[in-house]
């Protein structure tokens, strides 16, 4: 296995150095080709020796296993890249996964909020919270979301500095550390206008108790990251859709994510430009 390890390490250094790929997505190349390659050693094989009908019987045994398409057609993505590179690399001849096809992934359109259904979860955010400094920070999370269409790593790792002026459009930083720019609606600009004050004002005040350096985030919080998280806002969104009388189960950020980009569809806006607001780097995601 020590082999195989070094060809795995290798291949994810080359995935976060040279194409920015996330740490979620480092992980599961790892998860799926550590798997890979604890079946080839019980084999008596490693990633050098592998041929095409060893990596069909490994995902016919994944599929005996159970596991899902989408799992399985994950899998022999991982196992397509990391053999890809080696041949890049002149570790391997060939790449014994390239004409292996896939189980493919059932085609399940995302699910959508109606119009209705936005207002009512903003609506709830205007009025849910401990006090006017949670309110405030609440509804700016929500306006932001569905103005812009953001991720939600995007919006709870928003710097500051961004919110700064006034701004009509922010600069969002998406996966592959690629920018892009996002138009705000009023609405968004008025409740972020309205967070700012609330959250300079309450940082001054603990730094003149405690001489506390200001955050750099947009919303910030005391964890190790320095902003609120992913799951904070996750369970955000679940007491919002409680207060809203909304199902919780069906209300995630990035159901949010695509009530944005459905109801600009049904307003007439290009396809082309919400590929653009949402950061996809092919249309066939947008579509």
């Amino acid at each position: 296995m020590k082999d195989a390890d070094r060809w795995i390490s290798a291949f994810l250094d080359a995935q976060a150095a040279e194409l920015g790929a996330a740490r979620n997505t480092l992980l599961a190349y790892g998860r799926d080709l550590k798997d890979f390659a604890g079946w080839l050693a019980h084999r008596g094989l490693g990633f050098d020796r592998a041929a095409r009908t060893d990596v069909e019987a490994y995902l016919v045994g994944c599929e005996a296993e159970g596991l899902s398409r989408a799992t399985r057609a994950r899998r022999l993505s991982s196992i397509r890249q990391i053999y890809r590179f080696a041949y890049e690399e002149g570790w391997r001849g060939d790449n014994p996964a390239i004409q292996i096809t896939g189980p493919g992934r059932a085609k399940r359109l995302p699910k959508v909020l109606s119009v209705e259904e936005v207002e009512t979860l903003l609506d709830a955010a205007r009025k849910s919270g401990r006090g006017d400094f949670d309110r405030l920070r609440n509804i700016c999370l929500m306006e932001l979301l569905y103005a812009t269409g953001m991720r939600v790593s995007e919006l709870v790792g928003l710097p500051v500095a961004a919110a700064r002026g006034d701004p009509r459009m922010l600069m969002v930083r998406g996966k592959g550390d690629k920018e892009r720019m996002v138009p705000l609606s009023p609405p968004a600009r008025t409740a972020l206008a309205d967070w700012l004050a609330a959250r300079d004002a309450a940082e001054e005040a603990a730094r003149l108790k405690a001489q506390i350096p200001p955050g750099r985030h947009l919303f910030p919080a005391r964890g190790q990251a320095g902003h609120m998280t992913r799951q904070a806002f996750h369970a955000l969104l679940k007491e919002l859709a409680l207060a809203a009388g909304i199902a919780p189960a069906k209300v995630t950020p990035h159901v949010l994510r695509h009530a944005f980009a459905t109801h600009l569809l049904a307003g007439g806006a290009d396809l082309r430009a919400i590929q653009t607001l949402l950061g996809h780097a092919d249309v066939s995601t947008t579509e």
